[in-house]
């Protein structure tokens, strides 16, 4: 594992409404933004869901291109866009999103439960997202919401090959109701399964909610990586809202620091990520 930290924000999301969370960025001027001032602080890569005019989840073509462009102008970001959207996304829309040409784009690894709701992941779909991104030179970032997920992903790269760029990079997002816990001994478990993944895979955790910091310090401890955001978190500290996504990101890069293991630049994070 690098002796550096790779710091991914996500920023918005598709859950937070804007109404209940009025820091959450939302327009493209409120993204871009939050963006330069996540850089400056230390992050390399942005994870970007986009909403439309009246803030609700959106994978309009058009704004996600026109995002992909600002992101790419106005930082020296990694763009990874979401294949994932809102749970209520129909599969040609999702598929849709690698037309923008981003940098990365996640490719979550299977169905799970999503507190009420069901995120479905059907393998066809799987297969089809991980060889478009091969055919387009866009780099996934499997998403493992389960552990069941990483004996998916065995699987995809058994029959299908590897990724664009020839790295392995998965993210275990962890605490979401329905999913794996977010718990030390729930990182360890997926942690040992990565052995079963071809050599020099990296992996990067996210805590939901108050799994935040108990992830963050696991993933630091095991040789991971961080995703903060607030597309995850909304609350700081008990009773505390967070007051933008540069406050989260400063804290993910003093844990890393304290762990002797500084943020890396965008330069190195692309060398990490084959990009």
């Amino acid at each position: 594992m690098t002796t550096g930290t790779l710091i991914t924000v996500a920023p918005t999301g598709a859950e937070s409404a804007k109404a209940e969370v009025p820091a959450l960025p939302v327009t493209l001027d409120e993204l871009l933004l939050t963006a330069k001032e996540c850089e400056a602080l230390g992050a390399a890569v942005i994870h970007v869901h986009i909403r439309d005019d009246a803030a609700r989840p959106s994978l309009d073509p058009v704004r996600l291109r026109e995002t992909v462009a600002a992101l790419r102008e106005g930082t020296d970001l990694i763009v990874q866009l979401s294949s994932g959207g809102a749970v209520t996304d129909p599969e040609a829309s999702r598929l849709a999103v690698l037309d923008a040409q981003p940098d990365m784009a996640s490719c979550t690894m299977g169905t799970v439960n999503f507190g009420d709701d069901v995120f479905l992941n059907r393998w066809e779909f799987i297969v089809d997202l991980h060889t478009r991104m091969q055919e387009r030179g866009i780099v996934p970032e499997y998403e493992i919401f389960d552990l069941g997920h990483l004996a998916a992903l065995q699987r995809l790269l058994g029959k299908y090959g590897l990724p664009a760029g020839g790295h392995v990079h998965v993210d275990f997002v962890m605490g979401v109701p329905g999913g794996m816990p977010g718990t030390t001994e729930t990182l360890v478990a997926a942690h040992r399964m990565l052995r079963d993944l071809p050599d020099g895979t990296t992996f990067s955790a996210t805590g939901i909610g108050r799994s935040t910091i108990p992830v963050m310090l696991a993933s630091l401890s095991t040789g991971g990586h961080l995703r903060v955001g607030m597309e995850d978190t909304v609350t700081y500290a008990k009773g505390r809202p967070v007051e933008s996504n540069m406050q989260l990101v400063a804290r993910a890069v003093g844990f890393a620091q304290l762990a002797q293991r500084p943020p890396l630049t965008t330069t190195e994070a692309r060398e990490l990520l084959g990009l």
